[in-house]
């Protein structure tokens, strides 16, 4: 793969592959037809998971533990031909093992009489349609090619229709073929409607007269409900464990962003212009944030943002013409030919004074000429474009449905990863002329579930009208730093491997320029560790080397005379195919790097030398015998776990110098541990924050504002709309002597959010306390405290709770409070975790209201 999968989609990978393992057990064993989904949040990559999927069934994958699949076939459907175009361009960006050649369009001039294994072939509705010369001539209930004693004729002369081909793929016994619906491309949708698409969708799935259903069928589905639906109907097939990804972990990932910020006029009437104007704005203003930053990163990559204008199914293009003239006016300097249109009608189109050329959707992210785009809703399902950045919709407010899904193809991070602690470049804004406040809530509810109708998105906020606030100007630089000085947590990966984690670092470490040969140099520390391996566990390596070398068995003896039976073993020497794969194995569970350059180590220094070859073969054997000793790996993993977070120490601060691309490579190495690693706050430069209360009547009320908050607005407040037992601590702690400054924790998985590790049924969690307050001490120096209203009534509260003892055992020092406040009653009680006697009791206790109210807590007071 050219990208590093996140840790969900890696977790998704091994269980789809999990699924088409068993599956194609399931045909090959039982002539039993299977179907199971992958789920997953728009712009969480299904496309890169699915690449990653196919390099593994057709090359296989040491990181997966699986062998390549030699017959498997795949066919990709959707009901688009500009979609499927999308996503084989996508394959091929994304994977460095597929080629242009195993990604095959199925154009009508396709003819085979068998679908190749190794390949992906691409097919869509229309090709199947009655009226393609891919099937004319077809009759799906004729028996064979003859029927009333005349020969079938086929398009073209061809010798095969696509349907006979699909039919021959399937009746071959060396071959599996899969089917990939890519239901959140439309494909699936058909499935439960009625037509000639229903039909061909379910011909595929269940087969018709001579042609049997396809064997496997994968789902790649936006909601599982979508797909469960569609397979209800669906005959002779068993469902195995639909995949879902967790939409907490994608939001966390930092390939989404966070915020959206919903504009929306403050009072009825027709505003277009004005909040065109606006959005011309907007768009001046990103576009300046994402120069600015370039600037700053040096290396980082050029972000051009666009606008989106919307526009009704059947528009007036004189409308048109007049926001584009408002957009020009707004913004001189913006080139005239800096517009395209994505209209089904594929020709260049007038709207007043602009002619606007054409452009297909899938091109619109790489043509950075494009800054305005006017798209109608053909491009709502299926298109990706991560620098459209802001969206003004002419679309009336009983058109919500095209309004988010157009949005939430916008949702994707310009640079797949999170910009540190600006949230004003981690987000996109809408501009929605005709609507209300009371009809955006809708869209804003929608939204917040991806716009897929799933669960929500943790992390994901919709503000509507917010303000941006800025560092505050009054904060001493003193208090900043303590900020940035506090540890803060990540969680662990499932399935770390250490050996890769090291190699990965060391890489990375040799590109900046911070460890000369650090490959190398991890190689020579890991071949130390295997060779103390192997004088500590000399015995089992010996027994294994016999297991290595030599083929056990039975061979059966029958009597046909007396008609007796009878097992005698046998012992054969292994011959070179049997030692390669013990190596092979053994590599996987080192590392196939590791097993190479181990090899060749053995092999020098202690081989042969006038036999090199020989001296391989025997370094391979002894490899193989150490994958078969399993404390020898537990033993290799701890080194390289070891070694890489020494070096990560080491090179803290130089790296921390780095830009924030090449920093976030090596937050994601860190956060390849399978132990929770400390991480970095990052310094917030920009928030966006909402400054009214929308009550049920549709009133607005201003926010609460408070003073001396790390970030403000320019008049140095900071709204927020806390609970009220929430704004009593806040006043109590900024009434103490010496209080200078305080900071609300942010709730989403970002870099400037301090994070703490806890534990709940066996799954780890991040909790992000609520407040950070600062105190300056009489002799100059700035303390934090960490207070946290801590709601007992949630039944993660005792596991939180747990988790904030135990990083105050571990980080106390570096804080003068760590206090967990909860009200019981009408009493704000207060527990003291910097008091080992109070965690031993956290650590004990299993009722928490029992807690506060033990000797263990003590009344709040200011």
């Amino acid at each position: 793969m050219k990208f590093t999968l996140k840790d969900y989609q890696e977790e998704a990978v091994r269980e789809v592959l999990e699924n088409l393992r068993d599956s194609r057990a399931f045909w090959r064993d039982r002539n039993r037809k299977t179907a199971f989904s992958l789920t997953a949040t728009t712009g969480a990559g299904k496309t890169v998971m699915a690449a990653a999927v196919f390099e593994a069934l057709f090359h296989g994958d040491d990181n997966y533990d699986i062998e390549p699949d030699p017959g498997a076939v795949v066919i990709w459907f959707s009901d688009d031909p500009s979609l499927n175009e999308q996503s084989r361009y996508r394959l091929l960006e994304a994977s460095d093992r597929l080629s242009i050649s195993d990604l095959v369009v199925v154009q009508s001039t396709f003819q085979r009489e068998v679908l190749e294994p190794g390949k992906v072939y691409f097919l869509n509705t229309q090709k199947l349609s009655k009226s393609s010369l891919l099937v004319r001539g077809h009759n799906p209930d004729d028996e064979g090619i003859e029927k009333d004693g005349q020969i079938r004729l086929m398009p073209d002369s061809r010798s095969f229709t696509i349907w006979d081909t699909i039919q021959n793929t399937i009746d071959d016994p060396a071959l599996t073929l899969y089917l990939v619906l890519d239901e959140a491309h439309r494909g699936m949708r058909a499935a439960t409607g009625a037509g000639e698409k229903t039909t061909i969708v379910k011909r595929l799935i269940n087969g018709s007269g001579p042609v049997p259903g396809i064997p496997v069928v994968w789902g790649i589905s936006a909601t599982v409900e979508r797909f469960n639906a569609a397979m209800t109907d669906m005959t002779g097939r068993a469902t195995l464990p639909n995949v879902v990804v967790d939409s907490a972990k994608v939001q966390a990932s930092g390939l989404l962003k966070d915020t959206i910020i919903l504009d929306v006029p403050k009072e009825a009437g027709q505003f277009d212009t004005v909040l065109v104007r606006r959005g011309t704005d907007k768009l001046k203003e990103i576009s300046s944030a994402w120069e600015a930053y370039g600037k700053q990163q040096d290396d980082a990559g050029t972000v051009l943002p666009l606008m989106v204008l919307q526009v009704p199914n059947a528009p007036d293009h004189n409308d048109i013409g007049r926001a584009l003239d408002t957009i020009f006016t707004q913004w001189p300097d913006l080139p005239e030919d800096a517009v395209a249109h994505v209209f089904g009608e594929h020709s260049t189109q007038t709207f007043g004074r602009h002619t606007v050329p054409y452009i297909s959707p899938e091109r619109v992210q790489e043509s950075t000429w494009v800054r305005i785009l006017i798209a109608k809703d053909a491009i709502s399902t299926g298109w990706d474009c991560p620098r459209a950045e802001v969206m003004v919709s002419f679309r009336p407010a009983r058109d919500k449905t095209h309004i988010t899904q157009l949005l939430g193809r916008m949702v994707r991070t310009p640079l797949a990863r999170r910009i540190p602690g600006n949230e004003r470049l981690n987000s996109v804004d809408c501009l929605l002329p005709f609507f209300d406040e009371a009809s955006v809530k809708d869209v804003a509810k929608a939204l917040m579930s991806g716009g897929d109708g799933g669960d929500d998105l943790p992390g994901r906020r919709v503000l509507i009208n917010p303000v941006e606030l800025k560092p505050n100007p009054s904060i001493q630089e003193t208090v900043w730093d303590k900020l940035l000085s506090l540890p803060s947590q990540s969680l662990p990966k499932r399935h770390a491997r250490p050996v890769k984690r090291l190699t990965s670092l060391a890489h990375e470490l040799a590109v900046d320029g911070l460890l000369e040969d650090a490959g190398k140099a991890a190689h020579a520390e890991m071949h130390k560790v295997l060779d103390g391996a192997r004088a500590r566990y000399k015995t089992e390596i010996e027994t294994a080397r016999k297991s290595v070398l030599t083929v056990e068995g039975k061979s059966l003896k029958a009597d046909l005379k007396g008609g007796g039976m009878s097992f005698d073993d046998f012992l054969e020497e292994a011959d070179y195919a049997v030692i390669e794969d013990a190596y092979r194995r053994a590599g996987r569970a080192i590392s196939p790097d590791l097993a190479t350059s181990y090899s060749d180590y053995l092999a020098r220094n202690e081989g042969d030398a006038d036999d090199m070859e020989a001296a391989l073969i025997e370094a391979h054997v002894t490899i193989g015998a150490l994958g078969l000793v399993p404390g020898i790996r537990e033993t290799l993993e701890a080194e390289a776990e070891k070694l890489a977070n020494q070096w990560l120490t080491r090179f803290r601060v130089d790296i921390k110098n780095l830009s924030d691309e090449r920093q976030d490579v090596y937050r994601q190495i860190r956060e390849m541990s399978a132990n929770p690693m400390d991480v970095d706050l990052a310094r917030p430069t920009s928030w966006m924050q909402p400054t009214t209360i929308r009550e049920a009547n549709g009133s607005e009320t201003p926010l609460p504002s408070f003073e001396r908050h790390m970030l403000c607005d320019e008049h140095g407040i900071f709204p927020e709309d806390f609970n009220s037992w929430e704004g009593e601590v806040l006043k109590s702690e900024l009434a103490r002597a010496g209080a200078v400054a305080w900071y609300r924790n942010p709730s989403r998985a970002s870099q400037d959010s301090l994070g703490i590790i806890y534990e709940d049924g066996g799954e780890p969690r991040i909790v992000r306390p609520d407040f950070v307050f600062f105190v300056q001490q009489d002799d100059g120096t700035v303390v934090a405290d960490i207070v946290d209203p801590h709601g007992i009534q949630f039944g993660d509260a005792m596991p939180k709770l747990k988790g904030l003892a135990q990083y105050a055992e571990r980080f106390g020092e570096q804080y003068r409070r760590i206090e967990a406040v909860a009200k019981i009653g009408d009493r704000f009680r207060v527990l003291d975790l910097k008091e080992a006697a109070t965690r031993a009791s956290v650590s004990t206790t299993t009722t928490i209201k029992a807690l506060y109210e033990s000797e263990d807590a003590f009344d709040y007071l200011p």
